[in-house]
C-alpha cells in the first residue's frame, strides 16, 4: 500500500494537470470500489472547476468549485494516468499491471475525468480497494475516515512532545504505536522501519519507556529530526519501488536503493560502527526489519 511519500509524490503529480481546470464530464464505469461512490458523483462533479488540491495522511483531498472536498484514497492498486496530446503519463502504477487502456478503456479503468483544454485523467484499480468520497467543504474534521487522524509528520505540531503524551500510558511496542494513525498521520511500515533504524531504537521496545516523569526522552527528539528526514528525502526521490510503484513521469521511485533495514534480511547493518546482521519479525501481522545489534 503507497505511503505518505507515494501518495505526495501523486498528488504533486496531479496538481499541474488539475489545479484550476474545470471537469467536462466524468465517466464512472461502476458502482463502488471498495465502498460505494457516494450518490449522483458524476452528476456532482460536472462542469465545476477543481481549485486546489492537498494531502491529508494517506488521502488527496481536491477542493472543488462551489464547496465539496473530493477525497482520494488510492488503497493498495490505484493510480491515476494522464491521457493528452503528450500521451499517457502514470501517477503511481502498482504491481505493473497494465496502465490506462485507450482513451481510459481500460478493463480496471472506473473512472475518468474529462477535463477543459482536452486532458483526461483515468483512475485504474485493479484490486479495488481504493475508494472516493465527495463531502461538504470545512467538513473534513468531521469526515468518518479524517476525524480523529493524528498530526502530520511533516508539519509544525509534530513534536517530542506530542508524541511523548501519546506515549505515555502506551503498552504498545514502539513501532506499532507510530504506525497509529490517531497519533502520527500517514506513517507507514517501510518509513518506520527507517526512521526507527536512524534513531538507533528497537521496533519491539515499549513506546512507554521513552516517556520520563510525563517528558520526552532525548531521543524522542531525535527520533523526530529522523522521521522527518526519511519522509522527506523519500518525497524528492519519487517514493518507493517495490515491485509496485511508478513516479509521476511513470519512472520507478529511486528511496529502495536508500533502504537501511527495510526489505534486507540477513543483510549487514550499514550503521557506523555496527556488523549486525538485519532480523525481520512479525509485528501485528507486517514485517518488520531491524538491526538487534544497534536498535536498542
Amino acid at each position: 500500500m503507497p505511503e505518505l511519500p507515494e501518495v505526495e509524490t501523486v498528488m504533486l503529480g496531479l496538481k499541474p494537470v488539475l489545479e484550476g481546470r474545470r471537469i467536462l464530464a466524468v465517466e464512472q464505469r461502476r458502482e463502488d470500489l471498495r465502498f460505494p461512490f457516494p450518490k449522483d458523483f458524476a452528476a456532482r462533479l460536472q462542469g465545476r472547476r477543481v481549485e486546489n488540491l492537498s494531502r491529508r495522511a494517506k488521502y488527496i483531498l481536491a477542493a472543488i468549485e462551489g464547496g465539496d472536498t473530493l477525497l482520494i484514497h488510492l488503497g493498495m492498486t490505484g493510480r491515476f494516468t494522464i491521457l493528452s496530446d503528450g500521451g499517457a503519463r502514470n501517477l503511481g502504477e502498482f504491481y505493473f499491471e497494465e496502465g490506462a487502456g485507450e482513451n481510459g478503456r481500460g478493463p480496471h479503468d472506473h473512472i475518468v475525468f474529462r477535463l477543459e483544454g482536452g486532458a483526461s485523467v483515468v483512475y485504474t484499480d485493479p484490486r479495488r480497494f481504493g475508494m472516493m468520497d465527495l463531502f461538504p467543504e470545512g467538513h473534513a474534521s468531521r469526515h468518518k475516515l479524517l476525524k480523529g487522524i493524528g498530526v502530520e509528520p511533516l508539519g509544525n505540531e509534530f513534536s517530542a512532545e506530542v508524541l511523548a503524551c501519546a506515549f505515555a500510558a502506551k503498552k504498545a511496542p514502539l513501532k506499532a504505536a507510530l504506525l497509529d494513525q490517531r497519533i502520527v498521520a500517514g506513517l507507514g511500515n517501510i518509513y518506520v522501519c527507517e526512521a526507527l533504524h536512524r534513531a538507533r531504537l528497537s521496533p519491539k521496545r515499549k513506546a512507554a519507556t521513552l516517556v520520563k516523569r510525563g517528558k520526552p526522552d532525548p531521543r524522542l527528539d531525535d527520533l523526530v529530526s529522523h522521521i522527518r528526514a526519511v519522509l522527506r528525502e523519500a518525497i524528492e526521490a519519487g517514493g518507493s519501488t517495490l515491485n509496485d510503484y511508478a513516479r509521476p513521469d511513470g519512472s520507478d521511485g529511486a528511496f529502495q536503493h536508500r533502504f537501511a533495514v527495510y526489505d534486507r534480511e540477513g543483510g549487514t547493518c550499514a550503521a557506523q560502527g555496527c556488523a549486525g546482521t538485519i532480523k525481520r519479525v512479525v509485528q501485528a501481522g507486517r514485517s518488520t526489519f531491524y538491526c538487534p545489534s544497534c536498535q536498542k
